[in-house]
């Protein structure tokens, strides 16, 4: 008996080793995020881009897509954070549809990205951030065609 219950007993939960840059929300959560393209403080074109289903901050597809230097030619900064509960981001206990884009929102403050930003995402999350973002957030561009998850 004891034996069966080593081998079926999960082993302990492993806490995360940080390596991106967070930040830290109202509530207590952290979201953890990266940048590409020009710093922000030169950027003519801000933008946050919003990851796909089992995706991280890490496949930001625009930035992935593009000819070496077009981010630098158009004078764009794109940051893509882990959502909640991906990567190294903390998970929301009180997730709404509406949550997500309060932390699009307090990403962009905290980052200082000023008061006019593009939010561009890919796949079926964009889709309820879309329907949900509030009227500050001044343009949100998404992936409508994409039906993978």
């Amino acid at each position: 008996m004891g034996l069966a219950y080593k081998a079926v007993k999960p082993p302990p939960p492993r806490t995360p080793t940080i390596t991106a840059p967070r930040i830290r929300l109202r509530d207590g959560r952290h979201l953890a995020y990266k940048e590409y393209g020009v710093q922000k403080e030169l950027a003519k074109n801000k933008i946050v881009f919003l990851h796909g289903f089992a995706c991280s901050r890490h496949e930001t597809n625009i930035a992935d897509i593009l000819r070496p230097g077009v981010l630098e030619e158009l004078g764009a900064y794109i940051v893509s954070f882990d959502r909640p509960g991906y990567g190294e981001s903390d998970p929301d206990p009180n997730r709404t549809p509406k949550s997500l884009a309060f932390d699009v929102e307090e990403l962009a403050d905290k980052l200082q990205l000023g008061p006019k930003f593009y939010a561009i995402g890919y796949s079926m999350e964009v889709r309820l951030f879309g329907a949900s973002s509030s009227t500050s957030l001044t343009d949100l561009l998404s992936n409508t065609d994409d039906t993978s998850d």
